[in-house]
């Protein structure tokens, strides 16, 4: 039996959406970061580092979500996994490109624009993540120029990191980025993610 730790309201958001995909069941901790749970020693021997989401796969246990998808993806033999190494590289590309490029910078932005009570928002924050923010989004734009999803004309494990990852540019007006606009829009839309978000906005 799988299990997941970690809260739809935190990454794990990216590997609940990933299971619905495979259609496998699992068994659910849903912890917060940084709730006590993640604190506990027995936590701390699946997870060192006491971050979310974290997987005990029957005994095998792995962190960093897109690590985890990646790995789920092909274990249970998904075409939404690459099935040749040029497929797979570009999957892991996608997925780190994401992790260094967008992730900190799209969480920064929304909080400081309008997640954060008022009071908190600062400003300059918001600024320095959106001018990261921008190219990103660019390369988004110009890469789905060249096909319907990241890797070619079908759903794949790379378009599920990279939307799920960006769960926050929802909330922001993408009309700039057309093509990004309806990816995110026809990502967000299957069964599998609609259900991941449903437990998020709980």
């Amino acid at each position: 039996m799988l299990r997941i730790y970690g809260s739809a309201n935190s990454r794990a958001v990216r590997v609940i959406w990933m299971a619905g995909e495979l259609g496998i069941s699992y068994e659910h901790k849903d912890w917060l970061p940084r709730a006590p749970e993640t604190k506990t020693p027995e936590f701390r021997t699946l997870n060192s580092n006491g971050r979310v989401p974290t997987i005990d796969d029957d005994g095998f246990v792995l962190a960093e979500s897109m690590a985890i998808n990646l790995y789920l993806a092909k274990k249970h033999k998904s075409p939404l996994y690459p099935a040749d190494a040029k497929g797979e590289a570009l999957a892991m590309q996608w997925s780190l490109w994401e992790t260094d490029r967008l992730d900190r910078q799209i969480v920064d932005y929304v909080r400081h624009v309008k997640a954060l009570p008022e009071a908190e928002r600062k400003p300059e924050l918001a600024e320095k993540a959106w001018k990261e923010v921008v190219p990103a989004f660019d390369v988004l734009e110009s890469a789905l120029g060249k096909s319907k999803y990241l890797l070619g004309n079908e759903f794949t494990v790379a378009d599920l990191n990279v939307a799920s990852a960006l769960f926050r540019a929802l909330s922001i007006d993408l009309s700039k980025w057309p093509r990004l606009d309806a990816w995110m829009k026809v990502c967000w839309e299957r069964p599998a993610a609609k259900k991941a978000r449903a437990m998020r906005d709980q």
